[in-house]
């Protein structure tokens, strides 16, 4: 092939062009792009899904070709069809957890009992053709995960449960019940993973996300906390993964994208200051927050919480009367009840 022809036609790899941008913003050569759409990605239909997952890399510094994320095709009931997404593997998500320097290990997983289901139904094959299919699968009903986390010096444990029939992912999406041929394959291990990522999740709410296995087969309308999506890859908090990190030590006040948080969560949250700020009960307001939000609602809560409470202490000057960590208005809405009945629970134990 003569350097005109090369010039004026990309090289295709798999079917799949290599986008300019490969080259010139990643630096890619044919050759790598040909391992990443042929062995990293094989799946991936279309070049902008490859172009995300090197995107999420770039921002989180790390090797593509080590394939610390997965290309997952998810239902939009938006478009009426599936679009390719970027979602993290559980090795990345690790990653993420052993960078705050405050993960503490992991406990084996604890399986509930064997149940034996035959799944029959529809599902897509290699070719997008629908096939009708029966299997049965045994698999555990249940699989518990335990993730430590240093908290103020201290070694905290964080346990979820994952039910296999919940989390299962699906060979024809969400309208279809027969489960994919590595679900088949792997029901403990794939199951495992999950378990895995969402004790993370629990243990790291504002660094660790949702992982590749969880979302494979599920549909984009279900999602409410996303690390990636359609190309936009979240960004690192660098000063928590900052060498000189020490557990304990105060954090700068975070800047949080407001149109992430629901205007629900806003209005609560916004109450739950007013009416705190009123009775200084500031232990109560923190103790109901972290029982009440998780993810980034958490983190909205807290920082606007860590604002408030700054704030009360800056303009507080009578010094006969202390804050009351106590103390709350009269309240009758079931969140006020919660946040009164952790505030007595607080007394009791003072």
């Amino acid at each position: 092939m003569s350097n005109q022809s090369r010039t004026n036609y990309p090289p295709k790899t798999r079917n799949l062009l290599m986008p300019i941008d490969a080259n010139q913003v990643y630096g890619l050569s044919e050759q790598s792009w040909k391992v990443l759409t042929e062995v990293t990605f094989p799946t991936a239909k279309t070049p902008e899904a490859i172009l995300m997952a090197l995107d999420y890399c770039k921002a989180r510094k790390l090797d593509i070709f080590k394939k610390p994320v997965h290309v997952v095709p998810m239902w939009s009931a938006a478009l009426g069809r599936n679009v390719e997404t970027v979602w993290p593997s559980i090795m990345e998500i690790q990653t993420t957890a052993s960078r705050t320097g405050v993960w503490a290990g992991m406990d084996r997983p604890v399986w509930g009992p064997d149940i034996t289901k035959t799944f029959t139904g529809r599902y897509k094959d290699d070719n997008d053709q629908w096939q009708e299919s029966s299997v049965t699968v045994t698999f555990p009903e249940w699989v518990a995960v335990t993730v430590y986390r240093i908290v103020s010096g201290k070694r905290c444990a964080f346990t979820e449960e994952v039910y296999w029939q919940e989390a299962y992912s699906t060979a024809g999406g969400k309208n279809s019940q027969v489960p994919t041929a590595m679900w088949i394959k792997r029901p403990k291990g794939q199951l495992a993973k999950c378990g895995k990522a969402a004790s993370l999740r629990a243990a790291f709410p504002e660094e660790c996300g949702y992982a590749a296995e969880e979302m494979d087969g599920k549909s984009i309308d279900e999602i409410h906390d996303g690390s990636v999506i359609n190309g936009t890859a979240s960004r690192v908090d660098e000063a928590a993964f900052s060498d000189d990190a020490i557990v304990g030590t105060v954090e700068p006040p975070r800047v949080i994208d407001l149109s992430m948080i629901s205007p629900k969560v806003q209005k609560a949250v916004s109450e739950l200051v007013r009416r705190t700020a009123l009775a200084g009960a500031w232990k109560a307001a923190y103790d109901y927050a972290n029982n009440k939000f998780v993810g980034l609602d958490l983190t909205f809560a807290i920082a606007e919480l860590d604002k408030a409470s700054t704030a009360a202490v800056a303009t507080s000057t009578d010094a006969q009367h202390p804050i009351d960590s106590t103390a709350m208005p009269p309240m009758s809405d079931p969140a006020s009840e919660a946040l009164t009945q952790a505030r007595e629970t607080l007394g009791t134990h003072r």
